[in-house]
């Protein structure tokens, strides 16, 4: 482009040169006077002007038709395909690797495998080594917490004294401490060693030392008397609540397991299934858990609940009960008791007869409870068991 340029400047310079009037040739003898008079403005070359607005309007030009060439091109991008083996048979021709730039079929261009663009960034979780503090408020509960900080329930009962090992006794407004990971706090003793201390609770001496929250010295591991460690994957015994509320049964002979003597109700009908004993199928709190021996059943306050079998009911008691409420509990005569917690109405009175579906009380909240719910638990030979096993 700058030779073109070029070039038309130097044809319209010859060209100005040829169109510019020759001056006339005027003799010495009819010279006029010297007499010195003021000298004219000189006047602007107007072929110069043209040929320099000509010459960049050729310029534009040529610029504009370069760019509009430019796109018209289009580059098109296209995947080759790539031919598949047969069945059973390797592949002879070579495929291209992943992100490897692929020829476009015109040879105009280069395609790529391309990212997706994400505005978040994905941070990876850290680690957490220190325990951290957390508030309750109304609506917790211990289930959502412990997912919350990917921790267990039981981690937190260990962690946590004023629960008492029991996860009804979160109550808005209590301030828990959640552990960095599922294990149990340990004040160092006098005579401990790392050996001894996982032995108790269950764990490894190793993962003891390596955890990074204790800041044990690798090089020379002890632990200084009086100082709390974290037991990664410890563990102890909960206290079994569902032993403070005695199993009764009907008679000494119906199979029923820890069954109160001075019952006085006799025999009556026999279970031959299990239903549900709430409207809803879902759980509200709790499930079946070391900690917690029965199912929290989803049940708004005042709605019905209903026997689970065929029975005679061997204890309909209000109070406080150890913290089950009002509690209403069926011997089945086959084994199996079922324990109704929580009511906020009992319908039936002791020894009464009942069948399956039988409306007994009403849901609620009493004892220690936080929000209405019903907590049922199903017993053979005075022990509990998941009442997912029993009831359909």
């Amino acid at each position: 482009m700058k030779n073109i340029l070029e070039i038309t400047q130097a044809l319209l310079a010859s060209l100005g040169s040829l169109l510019k009037r020759k001056p006339r040739d005027v003799s010495a003898v009819s010279e006029p006077d010297t007499t010195p008079r003021a000298q004219p403005k000189r006047k602007v070359d107007r072929f110069t002007v043209i040929s320099w607005v000509v010459t960049i309007l050729i310029a534009v030009a040529l610029l504009g038709a370069t760019i509009l060439y430019k796109n018209s091109q289009q580059t098109s991008y296209v995947l080759v395909a790539q031919p598949t083996s047969a069945a059973g048979k390797p592949s002879t021709t070579a495929q291209p690797q992943g992100g490897a730039p692929v020829i476009s079929v015109d040879g105009n261009g280069v395609s790529s495998i391309t990212r997706k663009l994400q505005l978040k960034t994905n941070i990876p979780e850290r680690p957490r080594y220190e325990s951290i503090a957390y508030r309750v408020s109304r609506g917790d509960a211990m289930l959502s917490i412990a997912d919350t900080y990917k921790i267990n329930i039981d981690s937190i009962l260990f962690t946590n004294p004023d629960l008492g090992d029991n996860p009804h006794s979160l109550k808005p407004g209590m301030e828990l401490t959640i552990p960095p990971v599922d294990g149990i706090y340990y004040k160092w003793k006098d005579g401990d060693t790392f050996e001894s201390v996982a032995d108790k609770f269950g764990a490894k001496a190793d993962e003891i030392i390596n955890f990074a929250g204790n800041k044990i010295d690798l090089t020379n591991p002890k632990v200084e008397v009086g100082t709390t460690v974290m037991v990664p994957g410890g563990t102890r015994e909960l206290k079994n609540w569902a032993a403070e509320l005695p199993t009764e049964g009907r008679a000494a002979n119906t199979g029923t397991g820890g069954n109160n003597a001075s019952n006085v109700c006799g025999g009556g009908p026999v279970a031959n299934g299990f239903g549900w004993p709430a409207g809803s199928h879902n759980i509200s709190g709790y499930g079946y858990m070391p900690s917690h021996l029965g199912l929290d059943i989803q049940a708004n306050e005042g709605e019905p609940i209903y026997a689970a079998g065929a029975g005679i009911v061997t204890m309909a008691q209000s109070g406080w009960n150890y913290g089950y409420g009002n509690v209403v509990q069926i011997d089945h005569g086959n084994g199996y008791v079922t324990v109704y917690a929580h009511l906020s109405v009992i319908n039936v009175g002791l020894c009464t007869s009942v069948g399956q579906g039988t409306l007994i009380g009403a849901a609620g909240s009493t004892g220690n409870a936080f929000g209405a719910h019903l907590h049922f638990e199903v017993r053979i030979g005075g022990s509990n068991v998941n009442p997912y096993s029993i009831v359909q």
